[in-house]
């Protein structure tokens, strides 16, 4: 359960952030005859998974740890009750710094997932309409987010290795010597180390979540008497 309520607090702040900002973004720098070209909506993406990033950050923190706790020794765990318990308990024992613990890489692997995943998507989605018979319907979403899906998890497969081990680490080294580290012990395969588990997880979560999306937008377009 504490899990679970890490997992949520991540969602509010992190998904909630990059996608909202992207898609007012769009909406602010659409023409209304010409969507943004492939340059542009990069930009829009990044600077959404940006402060997506900055803004999930604590929440990240704390699924982090609370999925490396089971694998400690009793001693050594956190034992946060929930979300806000790890929250409070970081401040009051860490200082507020310790929030944003990471923030750098964390930003920089929702910068990746933001342009990987939803620029990504919104191309294939342009291309596959523009290129095949197939329409603006399920089909078509489900095509474009399973291989944005694949993109956003073999671009964001080094920084997810990093992050995961710069928010569970004990010790203060720096960014560099981290790398410097599992570079010389494990080679540069742990770039791509768990990306089957990872597509596994993020494959399907990406379809599910544009395909809902599509038919939010759908519905949202219906009740307000636009065009679909």
């Amino acid at each position: 359960m504490a899990q679970l309520s890490a997992s949520i607090l991540r969602q509010i702040t992190y998904s909630t952030t990059r996608f909202g900002v992207y898609e007012e973004l769009k909406e602010v720098f659409s023409s209304g005859v010409q969507s943004p070209s492939f340059p542009a909506l990069i930009a829009m993406a990044s600077t959404s998974g940006f402060l997506g990033g900055i803004a999930g950050n604590p929440a990240d923190i704390l699924n982090v740890r609370m999925q490396n706790d089971a694998s400690l020794p009793a001693a050594e765990r956190r034992n946060y009750k929930h979300a806000i318990d790890g929250l409070i308990r970081m401040v009051k024992e860490e200082g507020f710094g310790s929030l944003f613990r990471g923030v750098w890489p964390n930003s920089t692997r929702a910068v990746l997932m933001t342009a990987s995943q939803l620029a990504s998507y919104d191309i294939f989605k342009k291309e596959l309409l523009q290129r095949t018979n197939m329409g603006d319907n399920l089909t078509t979403h489900f095509s474009a987010s399973f291989m944005a899906g694949f993109v956003a998890t073999t671009v964001c497969s080094p920084v997810d290795v990093i992050k995961t081990r710069v928010m569970s680490a004990k010790t203060h080294e720096s960014l560099f010597e981290l790398l410097a580290r599992i570079t010389r012990n494990e080679g540069f395969g742990w770039m791509f180390k768990g990306w089957v588990p990872s597509f596994v997880r993020l494959g399907p979560h990406t379809i599910f979540t544009f395909m809902f999306l599509e038919q939010h937008k759908k519905i949202w377009r219906q009740y307000h008497g636009y065009d679909d």
